[in-house]
């Protein structure tokens, strides 16, 4: 069984491409981090990250194209792909990608702001020099 599980946020604005037929294409990188811990003889174990590179297909490329930004959390669930290619120097090059067949967003929806953007209405002065102004 090939399965990945992982949990993290998105490292850079993902980049959306369309490939044959219209079929779109979304390559991400995530972060994952596993929290530091401190050992029971006191020393310290630093926090340790590791990128991972994500590929989605079709909707969820879609998907990731309109709602994904850098830094939103999110759930990947996909299986590992090795994958090689020749650099610009013509030397091998080699990739591990997570194919995922499906994601969660995990970050919160902004909070609209139509309460704070509403006008406002303001009524008209009445012009009576007699009143005392409320500052």
């Amino acid at each position: 069984m090939n399965k990945v599980m992982l949990i993290g946020n998105v490292g850079q604005d993902p980049e959306v491409r369309y490939v044959d037929q219209g079929v779109a294409v979304a390559r991400l990188r995530l972060a994952t981090t596993e929290r530091g811990y401190t050992l029971q003889n006191g020393t310290q174990v630093p926090d340790h990250t590791d990128w991972h590179n994500v590929i989605l297909w079709r909707r969820l490329a879609e998907i990731v194209e309109k709602y994904v930004h850098k830094g939103d959390k999110l759930y990947i669930e996909g299986r590992i792909r090795y994958t090689s290619y020749d650099d610009k120097q013509g030397q091998r090059r080699y990739a591990t990608e997570i194919w995922a067949d499906n994601m969660e967003l995990l970050s919160p929806k902004p909070a609209t702001s139509s309460t704070v953007n509403e006008p406002v209405a303001v009524p008209e002065p009445d012009n009576k020099p007699d009143e005392a102004l409320p500052f």
